[in-house]
């Protein structure tokens, strides 16, 4: 000591600790902090919770001696330290650090401490850090012991409920002054009940409280523990059972699985009016471990709700693949078979069980193997379904075919599994089309060849009849025989005519037109008049109101059309009643009306009048007939051929008209 200081009064330890009150706290913590290198906030409030309280006890402790010491604040320190994960090392740690902040600033002073003052601050230092350690060791084994026993109760694997009545009853024998625990698990929008011990049990489980409601209910919806010291008078209590059974001090806090609230527990006791430090961290420990395996349970029974729906799912689709009469595969990203039905197994000539997990090339036969790997290739390249993919290879001696559309197989999410395909077998459809167009052909080969072959017997009969018209001294018999003969000759001769051009639109070369220049008010008076010789007694008539009848047309095509369309108005109209064509110009058309009066052709037939082989019930000499049907059809598919267009109308009042608008210019230039 130099002789500056050494007429001064020293310091007293407990002065000391008072003036330095807040620098202590700082070094220490700053101390503490470099020690859990960043475990914990900067801040943290429990670090320092008791620190200010000790200090200020150890002050007292100086000047009133060691009975100043607050066993229950040790008490309070160990318990956090423990709730917060501190093993002993840490907790002697801390202790030693404030002793060590506290000789720094000791010795950075120049004034001494009174004597004997250093010496009962290390004593009663130690007595602190013992008690300290004492508590903690304590209440850590009285904790794991009750851990252990709460372990033993999983063993047997027992129900949720089970289970959490096994932990209630460890944590009322490890804490005499439990009388009553329960867990309320949260569903929907209110706690309910779910496990009870002690007093008030059988009454309170399965009550419901509304989150929000109540004690339990504003803890639950606040995420926060709390403590009421006379359960039984307080109104936030809802359960009439714990009132009713005199219980004192009640304490619950939120069970959580991280984020996530599972409910609330709670302890109560009908002796004390607050839970000691030791009791409300084991109360902890129970209630963590309780959150455990409520979570657990949970995704248990997630997880088994989940394998019965994926095995139910997976026995209707394996059901739905075998019962479908479709070819159905499922291949992951590499072409290994995952799922296969049958049908598609048989067509590859392997059961469905040597699929799984082999490749495309090694169960796909011969031959079939290069088209089905480029299809779904290209699905799993582009994410896109190929459609209508063809295969075809040898089939019971000869060839056959399937049909083949490959999709992507994908998550809810989007993300791509693999590729899924669907095969059908098209061999009956294929020898059923062959056998479609066989017929085809040959029908329309007939057509033709029947057409053709009695087009030139008919043009004897006809030479002949008109031959036999013009000979002397024929009775009225004789000429109305030969009237006849002529009439139906004619009406052969267009109905080949009329075969011969169905055969070739059908046989795809169309009907052959051939336009030159030519006035239509000359072929129409030329086609009029041959028909005059046919039906001398019925009034045909031509009216031309056209400046301009020139156009390109097919003379003998323009004749085809409206012989048609008089013949099928004589048909049709009333037997003194003439049929009046007229020709107008409109513009760049030529526009050709057939008409005649007689009953109007029934509205059913009009939308299919221009079909071919509808029936007709026209009369023909007092006789019915059922006509080929082909007239209007050949009309209409020789006016398309020049660009033009047919219509009709037909009512009872105005009769029939056939109206064909004729383009000056054809659709095909000379």
């Amino acid at each position: 000591m130099n002789a500056s200081t050494a007429g001064e009064p020293r310091l007293a330890a407990a002065d000391f600790l008072r003036t330095q009150h807040d620098a202590l706290l700082e070094d220490w913590q700053q101390a503490v902090l470099e020690h859990l290198r960043g475990q914990v906030p900067a801040r943290a409030p429990w670090l320092i919770d008791h620190m200010p309280e000790l200090l200020c006890t150890l002050a007292d402790a100086m000047e009133s001696g060691p009975e100043a010491l607050d066993e229950h604040l040790e008490m309070v320190h160990a318990a956090a330290r423990l709730d917060e994960g501190f093993d002993l090392g840490d907790v002697a740690q801390e202790y030693a650090l404030l002793r060590r902040c506290i000789l720094h600033r000791l010795e950075a002073r120049e004034q001494p401490l009174r004597a004997g003052d250093l010496t009962r601050l290390e004593e009663t230092l130690d007595r602190v850090v013992t008690r300290t350690m004492m508590f903690f060791w304590t209440m850590k084994q009285r904790t794991l012991q009750t851990l252990n026993r709460m372990a033993e109760a999983t063993l047997d694997d027992p129900d949720m409920e089970t289970l959490l009545e096994r932990l209630l009853t460890r944590l009322m024998e490890a804490a005499l002054t439990v009388d009553a625990a329960a867990v309320m698990l949260l569903e929907g929008d209110a706690l309910v009940v779910r496990a009870a011990v002690g007093l008030g049990t059988q009454e309170v489980k399965g009550s419901r409280v509304p989150l929000g409601r109540g004690v339990t209910g504003q803890a639950a919806l606040e995420r926060r523990p709390f403590f009421i010291r006379s359960a039984a008078t307080d109104p936030r209590v809802l359960f009439a059972p714990l009132r009713q059974a005199g219980l004192r001090a009640l304490y619950g806090l939120p069970l959580m699985d991280g984020e996530r609230l599972l409910g609330v527990a709670y302890m109560g006791s009908r002796t004390a009016f607050a839970f000691s430090d030791s009791d409300v961290l084991l109360f902890h420990a129970v209630a963590e471990r309780s959150s455990a395996h409520i979570a657990q349970t949970e995704l248990h029974a997630r997880e088994h709700a989940a394998r019965k729906e994926a095995e139910r799912s997976l026995a209707l689709l394996d059901s739905l693949l075998d019962a479908v009469p479709v070819g159905i595969a499922f291949l992951d990203p590499d072409l290994r078979y995952l799922r296969i039905n049958g049908l598609l197994a048989a067509l590859n000539r392997k059961p469905a069980e040597a699929h799984r997990g082999r490749t495309l090339r090694e169960m796909v036969r011969e031959g079939a193997a290069d088209p089905i790997e480029r299809a779904m290739k290209q699905v799993l390249a582009l994410g896109q379904p190929v459609q209508d993919v063809l295969i075809e290879g040898p089939d019971r001696g000869g060839l056959g075919y399937w049909r083949a559309d490959y999709f992507p197989v994908r998550t809810a999410e989007g993300v791509l599994l693999g590729v899924g395909g669907t095969v059908v077998d098209i061999n009956a459809y294929k020898r059923a089309e062959a056998a479609l167009q066989q017929a085809i052909d040959f029908r329309e080969e007939l057509l033709a060849v029947l057409g053709h072959d009695l087009r030139n017997p008919l043009h004897a009969v006809n030479a002949s009849a008109f031959m036999l018209g013009r000979a002397r001294g024929l009775d009225d018999a004789s000429l109305r025989a030969v009237d006849r003969i002529r009439k139906s000759s004619a009406r052969m001769t267009r109905m080949i005519n009329d075969i011969l051009d169905f055969a070739r639109t059908r046989l795809g070369g169309g009907i052959p037109v051939t336009p030159e220049r030519v006035d239509m008010t000359e072929l129409c008076q030329g086609a009029l008049e041959e028909l005059q010789v046919t039906y001398p007694e019925r009034p045909l008539s031509l009216e031309a109101r056209s400046d301009n009848p020139w156009g390109y047309w097919d003379p003998d095509r323009v004749s085809q059309v409206l012989g048609n369309l008089v013949v099928n108005a004589l048909q049709h109209a009333k037997s003194d009643t003439p049929v009046r064509t007229t020709l107008s110009d409109e513009g760049p058309d030529v526009v050709m009306r057939v008409h005649n009066e007689g009953d109007p052709i029934p509205a059913a037939l009009l939308p299919r009048l221009f079909d071919p082989f509808k029936e007709s019930n026209a009369p023909e000499e007092g006789a019915s007939r059922r006509s080929l049907g082909l007239g209007l059809y050949i009309v209409h598919e020789i006016v398309q051929v020049h660009g033009g267009s047919v219509h009709v109308e037909s009512t009872l009042e105005h009769g029939t008209t056939f109206t064909v608008r004729w383009p000056r210019i054809p659709s095909r230039p000379p």
